[in-house]
């Protein structure tokens, strides 16, 4: 057991992997929606999921925070490592890895309180601050971050669900970054918005991965192209195809993936 974990390491070491997951499968009572998934997640970039409706690509993406232990009926088997570390190890508290795995879902969700505080509460919980100067420094720089703080600054009181859709789902991702995440996963967070608030959100996105390893889903295989470096194609819960972006919408080596973006399937 410890040289596989050793040998988990080296290949992370080499490859500039921050993610990796092997043999994942995952079941809901009876069905097997994630089928025996392998894939390196690289560091410091950004990795579309892409796939028809109902092909597993967010109940995968559900599994690298363990936000799937919340549903009764989900088990998930196989490894899924960060840095290394087996995030489904019995001594690994999912809360803590929540704090270094941020998500930001489909539907803008701010809670109902001010600007402020839905960016200061994880900080605040997970005690990232000594004082209040620092907790307005993390606010100020996680709303700098998630390009919103000029739109927002002389507001910080008012209610974050008083914001337009767009505002809202920067809102989100401020609040998602805030604990000073590794990793930041993004469940279709452009499909409530309107095409201006997309593009700002995309460019966000390419800003962001700086200093995070981002993983979006998207059913807009437009927006996987114009957003990231990596991409992987999902099909009735399978992983059929993984690798560079350009190389996956422009020479896919699986029939199926030339079926889904040329639009035979989908």
């Amino acid at each position: 057991m410890l040289d596989d974990q050793k040998s988990m390491e080296r290949v992370m070491a080499d490859e500039d992997t921050k993610i990796t997951a092997k043999g994942v499968d995952v079941f809901y009572g009876d069905t097997h929606a994630i089928k025996s998934v392998d894939v390196n997640i690289q560091n410091r970039a950004v990795t579309a999921f892409i796939g028809p409706s109902g092909c597993g690509k967010s109940t995968f993406l559900r599994c690298i925070n363990r936000m799937n232990d919340t549903i009764d009926i989900c088990r998930v088997t196989g490894d899924i490592h960060l840095d290394g570390q087996d995030i489904y190890a019995r001594d690994v508290d999912p809360v803590q890895l929540r704090a270094r795995v941020g998500m930001v879902f489909q539907k803008p969700n701010p809670f109902p309180k001010s600007i402020y505080d839905n960016v200061s509460y994880g900080p605040k919980i997970h005690g990232l601050a000594k004082n209040k100067a620092e907790l307005d420094e993390i606010v100020e720089k996680s709303l700098r971050r998630a390009a919103i703080w000029d739109e927002v600054k002389d507001r910080l009181d008012a209610p974050g669900t008083g914001l337009s859709g767009g505002q809202q789902q920067r809102l989100c991702i401020g609040r998602a970054i805030a604990t000073a995440p590794e990793v930041l996963l993004m469940d279709e967070p452009c499909s409530a918005l309107d095409p201006i608030a997309t593009a700002q959100v995309e460019e966000l996105i390419d800003e962001l991965r700086q200093d995070f390893t981002v993983v979006i889903v998207t059913h807009s295989m437009q927006q996987a192209a114009r957003v990231s470096q990596k991409t992987a194609f999902f099909h009735l819960g399978n992983l059929v195809e993984y690798g560079e972006t350009d190389k996956i919408f422009t020479n896919p080596e699986d029939p199926r993936t030339e079926s889904y973006i040329t639009g035979r399937i989908g």
